[in-house]
């Protein structure tokens, strides 16, 4: 029986995002090299830059496997401002002093280990049926929920500021799936001026490549990778059909 060509060719491809184009951009360059039913493992604002894990043709249906995977980041924050977006792409909503080093010490403190933050306003979570982001671009104010996360790491890279405060910080956070960076920026009084992604579970971003240039690792190889709780996350008979086609006929390239 002939395999329905959207399921072809099979892999995982570790992408380097750059700056500006939207995460669903990246996926339809891949699906236009590919001509194959192309989906990703989690987004990245169009600001950010880093790690996406895009999955091609049957490999999709093993994207419950790689959504729940921890992430590591990389962020610079400006201490002395707020926007609305907790990005440098929204408006500034507050000026303030750089605060001492000591009270941001404390804070980050506070933001260690499990902690419950507003969901960004732009954000894609849907309120009453609607995306977030659209509310908040039409000027209309919500309550955001919280999320519970957990920050296994939050630690500074480098202090920029006087002897005495600090106005802006590069921080490396290790995080659970689902935490958004922007949120811990504001809990810091701040917002992200960059943001990169490093690494979701074991993959890391010194694997990947820019999407006209990345390959498709092999379904199989990058599934021993994720630990054992992860795999289980997709049924034995789907894994084993993705399976089924991943071998070198089935995977194709992504050229």
């Amino acid at each position: 029986m002939s395999i329905p060509r959207a399921l072809r060719p099979v892999g995982v491809a570790l992408v380097d995002k750059p700056a500006g184009p939207s995460s669903f951009a990246i996926v339809a360059t891949l699906r236009r090299r590919t001509r194959a039913r192309t989906g990703h493992a989690g987004t990245l604002d169009p600001f950010a830059t880093g790690l996406l894990v895009l999955l091609s043709g049957a490999a999709t249906r093993l994207a419950p496997c790689f959504v729940g995977l921890d992430k590591r980041y990389v962020t610079d924050v400006d201490l002395t401002s707020t926007t609305t977006t907790g990005d440098p792409e929204g408006e500034i909503v507050e000026r303030h002093p750089a605060p001492p080093r000591s009270a941001l010490d404390e804070a980050l403190a506070g933001l260690r280990g499990e902690v419950e933050l507003p969901i960004p306003a732009a954000s894609a979570v849907k309120i009453g049926g609607e995306r977030a982001y659209r509310l908040s671009r039409r000027g209309v104010e919500v309550d955001m929920p919280l999320r519970r996360s957990l920050v296994h790491a939050l630690d500074v890279i480098t202090y920029d500021g006087d002897p005495t405060t600090v106005s802006s910080v590069r921080l490396e956070l290790h995080v659970s799936s689902g935490t958004y960076v922007r949120a811990i920026a504001g809990a810091l009084g701040g917002h992200c001026t960059t943001l990169r992604r490093v690494a979701v579970g074991p993959f890391r971003i010194e694997e990947a490549a820019p999407v006209e240039n990345a390959v498709l690792l092999r379904a199989g190889p990058a599934l021993e990778r994720l630990p054992p709780e992860a795999v289980e996350k997709v049924p034995e008979p789907v894994l084993a059909g993705v399976l089924a086609l991943d071998t070198p006929a089935g995977n194709g390239s992504a050229a």
